[in-house]
């Protein structure tokens, strides 16, 4: 299943950075920003994952919530979110299922095989998918112009 403008977000339940399970459905009423990151610790997701923090208020403002999503362990991401600040939830897909719901796998980047696509969703108070940016390279941040702009629409 692809997750695309239009559908239903697929539902999950992911553990975050406080080994705490975190449930989509629960964000039900809420506009929600998924963004899928490669790898805790690298250059690029601590950009992005830090251009959200510094944003958050402006996120916060529109009503929406932002999760942050990769493959690294729980573990791994609390100590990403403890260096950077991070002042939202982190959370693993270590079982690599959710990438796989929302078609963000990338089969292998430079020898890591399975491994989150940087993309980001933006999922209405309905829970449908109304923005969906898959980046062409891991190198490449969002549009956070555009993340922004389909929060607006979302709420």
């Amino acid at each position: 299943m692809s997750a695309e403008v239009g559908s239903k977000a697929p539902d999950f339940t992911l553990t975050n950075q406080d080994r705490q399970p975190v449930t989509l459905r629960d964000s039900a009423g809420k506009t929600v920003v998924l963004a899928f990151f490669p790898a805790a610790f690298s250059s690029v997701c601590q950009k992005e994952l830090c251009q959200f923090r510094d944003d958050l208020a402006k996120l916060n403002a529109a009503s929406a919530t932002v999760y942050g999503i990769s493959v690294d362990t729980p573990f791994a991401l609390k100590e990403f979110s403890r260096q950077n600040a991070l002042t939202f939830d982190l959370l693993s897909d270590f079982n690599k299922e959710t990438i796989q719901d929302y078609d963000v796998v990338n089969p292998d980047m430079r020898g890591l095989k399975g491994i989150a696509k940087r993309a980001v969703f933006v999922i209405d108070k309905a829970g449908t998918i109304r923005y969906r940016e898959v980046t062409p390279t891991p190198g490449d941040e969002p549009s956070y112009d555009k993340v922004f702009e389909a929060v607006g629409a979302a709420k």
